[in-house]
This record gives C-alpha cells, sequence and structure tokens, in this order.
C-alpha cells in the first residue's frame, strides 16, 4: 500500500466546454502528487476570488469568463487528485 505523500493524480479528469461536447477543452494529466496538485487547486480558488471581485467591481465580464475557466481547471485538479488518494 502506498502513503498519502506517493499517491498521484490517476489522469481521467476531463473538462468539455459545453453540452453535447465530444473533445475536452482540457485534461489533467496523470502522475502529479495529490498533495501538491490539492495545493495548487487551492492556490487557483484563490485567483478565481480575485478574478471574480475585480469582474464585479471594475464590471469586466472577460475577467468573470477567465474565473470560470479557472475555476473548472481548480475542480478537475481536485477531482482528480481525489481520484489518485483513493487508489
Amino acid at each position: 500500500m502506498t502513503s498519502d505523500d506517493t499517491k498521484t493524480t490517476v489522469g481521467t479528469t476531463f473538462f468539455y466546454q459545453g453540452e453535447g461536447q465530444t473533445h475536452p477543452l482540457f485534461c489533467i494529466a496523470p502522475g502529479i502528487p495529490c498533495q501538491s496538485a490539492r495545493e495548487q487547486s487551492s492556490e487557483l480558488m484563490g485567483y478565481v476570488r480575485d478574478l471574480t471581485i475585480d469582474g464585479l467591481m471594475d464590471n469586466k465580464p472577460q475577467l468573470l469568463w477567465a474565473s470560470h475557466y479557472l475555476s473548472a481547471l481548480a475542480k478537475a485538479l481536485m477531482d482528480d487528485a481525489e481520484l489518485g488518494m483513493m487508489r
């Protein structure tokens, strides 16, 4: 059995843009240490928060769209890390 610090992402989490799409916009690579992936996901969510606040305060919808995609990436990273932790 492997310890938590040697478990890695499985590389099976994909993000698709819109309904019914067959080609993923991005996916998580296998082999990233789960702890590192979780830390990066948390850091990305901090940026999502900042982009969301700035987008709303400055009336810049492009920042809101950027935060949307960045949050999807953070979620995919966290989901894949969780799958790796269950192995």
